[in-house]
């Protein structure tokens, strides 16, 4: 086929075939994890009630992309201002808390999707912490939040003060309305 012709050619018998469309190869997900390619995603765990949806998202989205979730719940510095006994004591017991809330979705994420998730906490700004959470692994694709239903409250927080600042970000932010429903978030994802 010359130039001139086009990909349809001017209808000559001797035309080369078009070239095969070209073909996404996607890894087989342990060769994936053996080259450190894994794309994770991100998700907050908090005690929201979108935070179910963000969580869904991030763990079917994973599972059909060969990806893992990172799942992050911050532990606000407010809750420690007491004396210093204190304040450890409520930082382990907000610890145990996040634990066994994590554990719920984990168990969930490995019994259903195959995914098994990362628990990471930390102490600090919600917002500055989750930066910092993507600055410090590169293997996060994907930071996932979840949005709030409610119009008179806004979609929340996080998802407020983190699209702010969207265009700094090294990964792209997944917004999940938190009134999904779980078909619904099936479906889409």
């Amino acid at each position: 086929v010359s130039a001139a012709e086009g990909p349809g050619g001017s209808g000559a018998r001797n035309q080369l075939p078009a070239p095969p469309a070209r073909a996404m190869i996607v890894p087989h997900r342990e060769e994936v994890r053996r080259e450190g390619l894994m794309r994770k995603f991100l998700v907050v765990l908090d005690d929201s009630t979108e935070c179910l949806n963000a969580m869904r998202f991030a763990a079917l989205r994973a599972a059909r992309t060969g990806g893992g979730v990172a799942v992050l719940s911050v532990i606000p510095p407010e809750e420690f201002n007491h004396w210093i006994g204190v304040g450890d004591l409520m930082r382990e017991e907000a610890r145990e808390r996040i634990e066994v809330h994590f554990e719920v979705f984990a168990k969930w994420m490995r019994d259903k999707q195959g995914v098994d998730p990362e628990l990471i906490i930390r102490e600090g700004e919600p917002a500055d912490e989750i930066i910092q959470q993507l600055s410090d692994d590169p293997d996060i694709g994907v930071l996932v939040l979840g949005a709030s239903g409610d119009r008179k409250k806004g979609p929340g927080p996080l998802v407020t003060q983190l699209s702010r600042s969207a265009g700094d970000l090294p990964v792209p932010i997944t917004i999940v309305p938190g009134g999904l429903s779980k078909e619904r978030l099936e479906a889409i994802t």
